[in-house]
């Protein structure tokens, strides 16, 4: 009788097993839930917002952003973080707006994504290899693009001749923003380079400790300064897709942007303090701010009331995340 009930235990605690690891999985998407939840109440609620030009709005609205905040994502996991994005997209649209008279767009986008690679190099080299703080660093870097941006432009608007750069980011392609398509081949990049590459893993390793991965042999200093020049890469990309909206460059715009895309990096589970940080979590959180954004302008509340609601929203959505986190061992 005992040898068939020892029998039977192996076998209910490896279902019991597989169960709980089913179960952790699904919690470890703990942001995908609130998205998923938030974005089935307004469809069956708000026909608006099933509607097929509402839903290729949401996506097209929110590609800019969630491009910067690829960059981000990397350079956080690297240990660091960047408040000059803004600075960083806002020149390279004046950049390329200015180029695109002078030599078209063959010479203006180039020119423009030279200026984001510039400023993402400029700030990793002081972080990485001068040991300054990344707020210091970046916060000053924002102040000196900006005051040269103004000085230059004398804090005008720069007319541009963006010919198919105004399509590209606003038009469609069967039915799809071609703004949505660029995101996610950028996205798809980030995954590539953080998860199927060395240089990924190393940034990950900088990012969670930067003196062990210093004596195991990883070069500290070249990845985590080219987490910051693929940051900046990507300033450049949502800045040139600003400039494709707008037909203009304008220096005062994307100054939101840091703080922004650093929410979204947060709320999709990065460590401000490095070496974590999901890509899924942080599409995720992209698109929830979205979707709480364009929900509360379709009911019409208050523009006085909306940062209120979400920022609850955005707290109990992290809250939320956090909790799955320690249900799924660290998700």
């Amino acid at each position: 009788m005992s040898s068939g009930v020892t029998g039977v235990e192996p076998v209910a605690a490896a279902k019991r097993g597989k169960g709980r690891i089913a179960a952790d999985k699904l919690w470890s998407y703990g942001i995908w839930i609130v998205l998923i939840v938030l974005f089935a109440i307004m469809f069956i609620a708000n026909p608006v917002f099933r509607s097929n030009m509402n839903l290729m709005n949401i996506l097209e609205q929110n590609a800019m952003l969630g491009i910067v905040a690829a960059g981000m994502l990397v350079m956080m996991v690297s240990g660091g973080f960047d408040l000059s994005v803004g600075a960083a997209g806002a020149s390279a649209s004046v950049t390329g707006a200015a180029l695109s008279f002078h030599g078209g767009l063959w010479l203006a986008i180039p020119g423009a994504i030279v200026v984001g690679l510039a400023v993402g190099l400029a700030n990793g080299l002081l972080i990485a290899k001068g040991r300054i703080n990344a707020f210091v660093v970046t916060f000053a870097m924002a102040s000196i693009v900006t005051g040269i941006l103004f000085t230059v432009t004398n804090a005008s608007p720069i007319s541009a001749n963006a010919g198919w750069l105004v399509p590209l980011a606003l038009d469609t392609v069967l039915g799809i923003p071609w703004a949505f398509i660029a995101y996610v081949i950028i996205i798809t990049a980030t995954w590539f380079l953080l998860t199927r590459t060395k240089w990924g893993h190393y940034v990950y390793s900088v990012g969670g400790n930067r003196e062990a991965s210093f004596l195991s042999g990883i070069p500290v200093v070249s990845t985590q300064v080219l987490a910051f020049v693929y940051g900046g890469f990507c300033a450049a990309l949502a800045g040139l897709m600003l400039l494709g909206q707008s037909d203009i460059g304008q220096p005062s715009s994307a100054s939101d942007w840091p703080l922004t895309a650093i929410a979204i990096c947060v709320i999709g589970g990065v460590s401000l303090s490095g070496g974590v940080g999901r890509v899924h979590g942080v599409i995720a959180a992209t698109f929830l701010i979205g979707v709480i954004s364009n929900s509360l302008n379709l009911l019409n509340v208050s523009p006085y009331v909306q940062p209120t609601i979400t920022g609850i929203v955005i707290i109990l959505a992290v809250a939320l995340d956090r909790m799955s986190q320690r249900h799924g061992g660290g998700g």
